[in-house]
């Protein structure tokens, strides 16, 4: 497993948890967009990396992973204006259902890396 960066104590990380239900007929665009704006996403300040997952059980749901060098840039992005159109477009046409997680990382460890054993 490739790490983009371990955390190390004292530091900060975050978390963003994006689980999204998309509208039958709707995953082409959502991954349209979503690629469009990853072009922006990697070249914003503290962020770390991004990986997208499809649900084995529940089809039609995708879940983001987003990893942040802090709270401040995550909500630089929160706030960026094509961000928040994609938003706005996904409410009003390409989502089901949503939920977004935020969480700070306590611990951040490989099996190569974990003093646990």
């Amino acid at each position: 497993m490739k790490d983009s960066k371990i955390v190390k104590k004292g530091d900060k990380m975050y978390s963003v948890i994006f689980e999204v239900e998309i509208e039958e007929g709707q995953q082409e665009a959502y991954l349209s967009i979503a690629a469009k704006l990853k072009e922006q996403l990697v070249e914003m300040p503290g962020f770390i990396s991004i990986e997208r997952f499809e649900s084995l059980v529940n089809e039609g749901k995708l879940v983001s992973l987003s990893f942040w060098e802090d709270e401040k840039s995550l909500i630089h992005w929160r706030n960026n204006l094509d961000h928040l159109a994609a938003q706005t477009e996904g409410r009003a046409s390409i989502f089901k259902d949503y939920r977004i997680r935020i969480a700070k990382v306590e611990r951040d460890y490989t099996m190569g890396s974990s003093t646990f054993q």
